[in-house]
């Protein structure tokens, strides 16, 4: 039997005054994640994020948050005593900042925040016991050539289009390459397939296609679509598997649940069951928001440290997505294509979609948001009225 060390080995189990660190939290994912988490009763909340942008400040100013971190100052501020934070207070770290954008074609950028920082927090949470929940990306699989499955084995064999999908297939590389002792007490990396939802506003060109979609038919009554530049795929049918960012959160929230219910974690390197009065921060509320008590701990035994993939599990039409969004709006479907940018014409995935069996198998049994579902919950909650979540 394996114990836990450090500061958690007397510790008891997580409950909602447990500090959670959320890094990336100015962004879409981060903010929605914080926002979520604060819809569950969890408001002792640490966001972490380059707070200079003002496009942003909407996503974080009504949450219920106890701290603001500047991203390039979060090691200091964590290992600083005015910082008054005694690592057994923390419950959870999800780290979902990175640099995410695909036509940034400067590696050493993606290499500072999307490899070397993310080191950084992985090794702190090690050496502190701190669960962690980081964001990888679908874009480490590349075309494809080697399918979607969350496979630890083909993590090496992988061939990312683009310098952005490199840095978060280096960083996978890297954290399976850990020995149990330099590792987090829980770990998952969640491979983000194409997410969508609100607090997108200020992304810019790398805002999600449902976005552009939306504003183009408000300002012109139609929707511009890349071309095919593939003969085996029609213009308008390249294949992406969409998933709602409620439904990513959804997920991370599942796995904090279990690991916080039960200290009982398979360690899939060793096979060995790790038990003891050893926790993550304190006891949960008897009842679950997925599941009882009892669910939870069979979830506890199920869930592994690894890699996930995060999407649907079902590739849908990008014009299957543009109808969607014609429908919420009660209009019919006007649809333009043009040609793919050049700069990333040769970079570009026409099919993607996630195989699910993995994460299905560790317990988590939440349905997916449809397309249809999605798109206009999105469009009719959020975009008419401009609001935040």
């Amino acid at each position: 039997m394996l114990l836990f060390k450090g500061p958690y080995l007397n510790s008891s189990f997580m409950d909602q005054n447990s500090k959670i660190i959320v890094t990336g939290a100015a962004g879409f994912i981060g903010s929605y994640m914080v926002g979520y988490l604060n819809r569950k009763g969890y408001n002792n909340i640490i966001i972490v994020d380059e707070f200079s942008d003002n496009e942003k400040k909407s996503n974080y100013n009504d949450k219920k948050i106890t701290d603001f971190v500047e991203r390039d100052r979060l090691m200091e501020w964590l290992d600083h005593e005015t910082a008054k934070i005694n690592p057994m207070d923390i419950g959870f770290v999800f780290h979902l900042g990175a640099r995410t954008d695909t036509t940034e074609f400067d590696y050493s950028i993606h290499e500072k925040w999307n490899v070397e920082y993310s080191k950084k927090v992985w090794r702190y949470c090690a050496e502190k016991n701190v669960p962690l929940i980081y964001a990888s990306s679908a874009a480490t699989y590349g075309s494809g050539e080697l399918g979607y499955k969350d496979d630890h084995d083909i993590i090496d064999q992988l061939k990312p289009l683009n310098p952005y999908g490199v840095s978060k297939n280096e960083f996978d590389k890297w954290v399976l390459r850990q020995t149990r002792d330099k590792q987090p007490p829980f770990w998952a990396g969640l491979k983000f397939f194409n997410v969508f939802g609100p607090n997108e506003y200020h992304k810019g060109r790398m805002a999600s296609v449902i976005f552009h979609s939306y504003n183009q038919i408000k300002e012109t009554g139609k929707v511009k679509l890349f071309r095919s530049h593939k003969p085996q795929y029609k213009d308008g049918e390249q294949l992406r598997d969409f998933i709602h960012v409620d439904d990513v959160a959804a997920i991370m929230y599942w796995m904090m649940e279990v690991v916080s219910h039960e200290s009982s974690i398979v360690n899939r390197e060793s096979g060995n069951r790790l038990t003891s009065d050893v926790s993550f921060g304190r006891r949960p509320r008897a009842a679950s928001s997925f599941s009882g008590g009892a669910r939870l701990a069979e979830d506890a035994a199920r869930l592994t440290n690894g890699i996930y993939n995060a999407g649907t599990g079902r590739a849908r039409t990008f014009k299957d997505l543009v109808t969607a969004i014609f429908t919420s709006l009660n209009l019919k479907p006007e649809i333009e294509f043009i040609d793919t940018p050049e700069d990333i014409r040769g970079k570009y995935q026409y099919f993607t979609e996630a195989d699910m069996s993995k994460l299905r198998s560790a317990g988590y049994d939440k349905k997916f948001f449809t397309l249809e579902e999605g798109v206009s919950s999105y469009v009719n909650d959020f975009l008419l009225a401009h609001k935040y979540y």
